[in-house]
């Protein structure tokens, strides 16, 4: 049977027994189909010799968890850990570290980009997972023993592949290069929206005018901010098709901004005066441009191709993935910023590794 911990009682023995472990393997189950914010729903943990599953939804106090998973002395393991994150940057405004995710460790050494958990557990140690449970309600009480038994294998398993992929990084010098892309990866500010930011999320500003682009994202603004606060999903709000409509015909009156019939009458009766409000504050500003779709020339196409070719060649002799050493996104941002390119290229192990040599071919 697979334990599930329920009380502060029955958690507090491995609390004891996991802070004198190294390293533990950490994974969540959540849900979030009528929320902003993932609900936390199970913590499950593995320190390689057993997997036990915690109840979050039962527990009315996670911080002596919470204080095991921040403790600086172990490492945390996880696989694709950015959801994760998510989730404990809400519990805790912090990232726990140190990390180890067995998706980045995978990568370094070449056995797939951006594998999933299941691929990675197939390819290393030969065990096709059971996904048919993988779309289970974790918030439904009680869940039957195949499901707690299907949450614990993933961080028992985890174990197992970590053990080996750490021994294969430091046998080839890469340790250093995981810690530092975890690191990264453990900058909270990154897993959480400002609503000023909101506008980044759409992904057909590029093709309005200035104006335009400066009514959207004050309604992106907006959305965000209505959204995090009722705990409900952004299109419950109202939906990027609707923000488009709005921010292009720019309506002026409720009559107008119904005639888009782009909003259910809820929608209208709700928030038709306060978007009517949004986009009459947003026209009285100076219009901003703050997405474009900004062609390369044919000379700076040229030269993309040029780079492209020099990350790949060297891509190949590291057994990496081109993408993963520097994305194309970051070529062009190279290309544009030159020396000044404030990207992963021209940082740590790939500035020593590829960036230099772009630099020195390039620049």
């Amino acid at each position: 049977m697979t334990e599930l911990i329920q009380t502060p009682e029955s958690l507090a023995p491995h609390l004891a027994r996991w802070r004198e472990r190294r390293w533990l393997t950490v994974d969540t189950e959540f849900v979030r189909v009528d929320t902003y914010y993932p609900r936390l729903c199970l913590i499950q943990i593995g320190d390689g010799d057993e997997a036990v599953c915690i109840d979050t939804l039962a527990l009315a106090d996670l911080n002596p968890l919470l204080d095991l998973l921040y403790a600086p002395d172990s490492i945390k393991v996880f696989h694709a850990v950015s959801q994760d994150l998510e989730i404990l940057v809400r519990l805790r405004g912090a990232c726990p570290q140190p990390l180890f995710d067995t998706q980045i460790a995978a990568t370094l050494l070449g056995v797939g980009d951006q594998i999933g958990y299941a691929g990675l557990i197939e390819k290393r140690l030969g065990i096709t997972l059971d996904k048919s449970l993988s779309r289970t309600d974790w918030a439904r009480r009680p869940l039957t023993e195949a499901e707690l038994a299907y949450a614990a294998a993933d961080v028992s398993h985890l174990a197992t592949v970590f053990v080996a992929l750490q021994d294969e990084l430091a046998a080839r010098g890469r340790l250093a290069w995981l810690a530092e892309d975890c690191a990264r990866l453990a900058r909270a500010a990154q897993y959480v929206t400002r609503p000023e930011d909101a506008w980044e999320r759409l992904r057909g500003l590029a093709r309005m005018t200035a104006a335009e682009q400066t009514v959207a994202a004050a309604l992106a603004a907006w959305r965000e901010r209505e959204a995090q606060a009722r705990d409900r999903p952004r299109k419950w709000i109202i939906d990027d098709d609707a923000i488009y409509r709005i921010a292009e015909r720019q309506p002026t009156g409720a009559a107008q901004l119904e005639g888009l019939g782009v909003l259910p009458p809820k929608t209208l009766e709700r928030h038709g005066a306060t978007l009517l409000g949004i986009v009459g504050e947003a026209l009285a500003q100076s219009p901003r441009k703050l997405a474009t779709d900004d062609e390369l020339s044919a000379e700076q196409k040229a030269r993309l191709r040029e780079l492209q070719a020099t990350v790949q060649a060297r891509a190949a002799e590291l057994q990496l993935p081109a993408g993963y050493l520097a994305p194309r996104a970051d070529l062009i941002e190279l290309l544009r910023r030159g020396r000044a390119a404030q990207v992963p290229v021209l940082q740590g192990w790939r500035l020593e590794q590829c960036g230099a040599a772009l630099l020195q071919r390039f620049f």
